[in-house]
């Protein structure tokens, strides 16, 4: 990617398409079962805890800590998405638990006034031109002793899916980016340079999730079986954080803290 992506043009779509459906809830079940371990690092003296919801989009997840009687702090590039999100924060009477920042996710320590407990980063950095240093300065506001929740779109996901759609010449060329992909990001990060991202930032990395590992690869073919929505998610939970499953998830979901 040359720039950034605003979803400012498609953010109604991206809201219906990407949280709308099945697997927008297989993602959120999965991401959840996660940031419960991670809360139970923290000692029940430390909260509230003020979390950082880096490039938040509608807000979905945080909402879900703000409930629990938790600070956020959510900033957005796109105006459009912080206003649906701002709505659907109103419509939840969370409001006041909400600061509301339009910004890129590079320029936030403009915006707050002390490190944040947890930050999570959530399916944002295969939208970056350069993901990398806005990781790291993302990991940079957390304080020691803190958390990071970091999702991204997953390089080998990515392949594999396109081999299984029998689009195998797109794969052997690289993968190059298809403009009329609008909801789908063009490039998948690779694991292993993430996570050596995150610990070089001076985090340990306590867990992994794969996110969708069998769901995407699920052909629609007649008669290939029976099963019900339940049973898939009941199969993502199963092998999600084992191996090799967990690295073929069309996503990653990663937990880390900080060192003190």
């Amino acid at each position: 990617m040359t720039e950034d992506r605003n979803f400012d043009d498609i953010a109604h779509k991206f809201v219906k398409n990407i949280y709308g459906s099945d697997k927008g809830e297989i993602r959120q079940v999965i991401v959840w079962e996660d940031l419960t371990q991670l809360l139970a690092s923290f000692d029940q003296s430390e909260t509230p805890l003020h979390i950082l919801d880096a490039g938040g989009g509608l807000a979905q997840m945080s909402q879900k800590l703000a409930k629990l009687g938790h600070r956020v702090t959510l900033c957005d590039l796109s105006s459009e998405m912080l206003n649906l999100a701002k709505q659907d924060i109103a419509n939840n009477g969370l409001l006041d638990q909400y600061q509301l920042v339009h910004s890129p996710v590079q320029n936030i320590q403009e915006h707050l006034t002390e490190p944040v407990d947890v930050v999570m980063f959530h399916a944002v950095m295969e939208w970056l031109a350069e993901p990398k240093p806005a990781l790291e300065n993302l990991l940079a506001q957390v304080r020691p002793g803190g958390m990071a929740s970091i999702m991204f779109y997953n390089y080998h996901g990515l392949v594999y899916k396109n081999a299984v759609c029998g689009n195998i010449p797109h794969v052997l060329e690289g993968m190059p980016h298809r403009k009329r992909f609008k909801l789908q990001p063009q490039t998948g990060l690779l694991p292993t340079e993430v996570y050596q991202w995150i610990e070089d930032s001076g985090f340990e990395i306590q867990g992994k999730s794969g996110i969708r590992c069998f769901s995407d690869y699920i052909g629609n073919v007649k008669n290939m079986g029976e099963y019900q929505y339940d049973d898939v998610l009941a199969l993502e939970r199963k092998f999600c954080r084992q191996e090799p499953y967990l690295s073929l998830g069309r996503y990653i979901h990663v937990w880390a803290k900080k060192k003190q």
